[in-house]
């Protein structure tokens, strides 16, 4: 093993931490003005919207919720869908190309430098300074048939340079052949209209459900890529999976039913990375076949109206989040005096099935907007225990199914656009699980659970984010955490457009550890990043 010794001035690191929340705090905090007699009437109110312009503002989010299910700042939420759930885009032009095809794509370069890190023992991976030196290119094509027919495919190629330039011998196989290079197929997919009111669209895609912005309730249907946290592009958090989607409409209301034939699960830190929770690798996780009885099956329901919306939402699927699973348990008798005994276990980490009933509702009053959102999750399994019967040397063990049970998750959020430019957020979900039993966290099946399983599961996160230079210079604050299992981060960013195609990312991240899943032992995980991107 190879390891290094790259160190940081870490006095200087709370200076540079401090420095950055005051230039974002300060920058972001719309503060009032306090005008004299001689000034202006309009720079007294600059900053403020008169009766016209409330009622111009009013109009706007009429218009809006018109044409969108949720009321957002396009730059601020860029990469979130359309009122269809897509996440697709228009494409652009191309003179080489046939009248019908039209092709766009990005070029990128991110970088992460890890500060917080301590030495590591010998043969521990050093994860000091550079963590991430990144190229990644994407490109898209759209080909237009007809007024409602067209194809559309996109393909994803990464390579991180971050692990040649430290050494490749000091990293892992499992973090290697995750994050060091990918190249993966994207949205794909053909779509068009059947009927007058009635459109398919089938491929690789991504659907948007749920009106949160920042939590998962409802939105279930695609997995995400968790294995740098806090630090994914909006547009590449969801991973698309091959579905088939039949959409009928009906004036202000839209039916949807989903038939998803590939089974796809999150893409969670791997064994040996610094996110990863356990200092040894998980069991064995047994991922269902695709397609066949594996399919999974969702409904939803929803209508668009002036000032407010609703959906409702069904879903048979997978469980995201594998339980621990107990295959088999041998004991072997040594000695009978003294009594010794030899314990051999094979455990798995499975997938089950549940099902999901859910809803929201979002509702503008002015510069205000209301979100509920909730969901009752049915079928969800932790572990299973060993049934043993008789006395040694004759021992018979059997093996119990997994007690299933279910969980209510309900999330409240505001949002507030008053200010000119500005965006603020609050964001909190409540995940109930019923039948909590004390047990759950004395059978951890050998400490393989990273995490203890909490009765109430309460997160909260807050967002801020302002517009400078005519919307070409954004500062953003994000903070999440949890209220009783611990564990958060916050990320300051700032993003400058240089050009129509062109721009930079830059700020920090900030991790504190806690028992919630993911959240274990990442405290030294702070960093700072910084990205180049490039559209054509």
């Amino acid at each position: 093993m190879i390891t290094r010794d790259i160190s940081m001035r870490h006095d200087a690191y709370p200076f540079l931490v401090l420095s950055f929340f005051l230039v974002c705090t300060f920058a972001l905090i719309p503060f009032p003005c306090h005008a004299s007699d001689t000034e202006s009437i309009e720079n007294i109110l600059d900053g403020f919207e008169d009766a016209k312009s409330q009622e111009d503002d009013l109009q706007d989010i009429m218009d809006a919720f018109e044409e969108k299910d949720t009321f957002s700042d396009d730059r601020i939420f860029d990469g979130f869908e359309d009122d269809n759930g897509d996440a697709e885009t228009s494409g652009k032009k191309n003179e080489y190309l046939p009248s019908f095809l039209s092709m766009d794509g990005y070029l990128k370069l991110g970088s992460s430098y890890n500060f917080a890190h301590k030495k590591p023992d010998a043969g521990q991976t050093d994860w000091r300074g550079l963590s991430r030196l990144r190229a990644e290119l994407q490109v898209e094509l759209e080909a237009k048939f007809s007024a409602s027919w067209k194809a559309f495919i996109s393909g994803k190629g990464t390579y991180d340079f971050a692990y040649r330039i430290n050494g490749r011998d000091q990293y892992t196989d499992d973090v290697l052949d995750n994050y060091e290079k990918e190249l993966e197929l994207r949205e794909t997919y053909l779509s068009g209209s059947l009927l007058e009111s009635l459109d398919i669209k089938t491929g690789r895609q991504i659907v948007v459900w749920g009106k949160s912005d920042n939590i998962r309730v409802t939105d279930v249907l695609n997995p995400l890529d968790n294995r740098e946290p806090g630090l994914t592009d909006l547009e590449d958090l969801r991973l698309p999976v091959f579905m088939t989607r039949l959409s009928y409409y009906l004036n202000k209301w839209s039916l949807t039913g989903i038939a998803v034939h590939e089974i796809r699960f999150a893409k969670n830190p791997e064994y040996g990375s610094d996110f990863y929770p356990s200092p040894v690798p998980y069991p064995h996780e047994d991922k269902p076949s695709h397609g066949g009885s594996n399919t999974e099956y969702a409904v939803s329901l929803s209508g668009i109206f002036s000032g407010w919306d609703i959906a409702f939402y069904w879903a048979d699927i997978f469980d995201d989040t594998p339980h621990v699973e107990l295959q088999s348990l041998d004991l072997d008798v040594v000695s009978v005096s003294p009594l010794q005994i030899n314990t051999e276990t094979r455990v798995e980490m499975k997938h089950a099935r549940v099902k999901m009933y859910g809803a929201d509702v979002n509702a503008a009053f002015g510069n205000w907007l209301i979100k509920v959102e909730a969901a009752w999750f049915d079928g969800m399994q932790f572990f299973n225990y060993p049934h043993i019967t008789g006395n040694l040397p004759d021992t018979e063990i059997t093996i119990q199914p997994g007690k299933k049970y279910s969980r209510i998750d309900t999330l409240g959020g505001i949002e507030y656009s008053g200010f000119k430019n500005t965006m603020m957020s609050l964001e909190m979900v409540n995940r109930h699980l019923r039948d909590y039993e004390d047990r759950f966290n004395q059978f951890q099946m050998l400490d393989m659970l990273a995490s203890e399983v909490e009765q109430n599961e309460l997160q909260t996160v807050v967002r801020l984010a302002k517009n400078f230079l005519n919307d070409t210079f954004l500062l953003e604050v994000i903070a999440s955490w949890y209220a009783r299992s611990g564990g958060s981060f916050q990320r300051f960013s700032a993003e400058y457009d240089i050009t129509d195609n062109t721009k930079i990312i830059g700020g920090t991240a900030l991790y504190q550890s806690g028992d919630h899943a993911g959240f274990t032992n990442i405290d030294d995980n702070d960093r700072i990043f910084l990205e180049g991107k490039f559209s054509f």
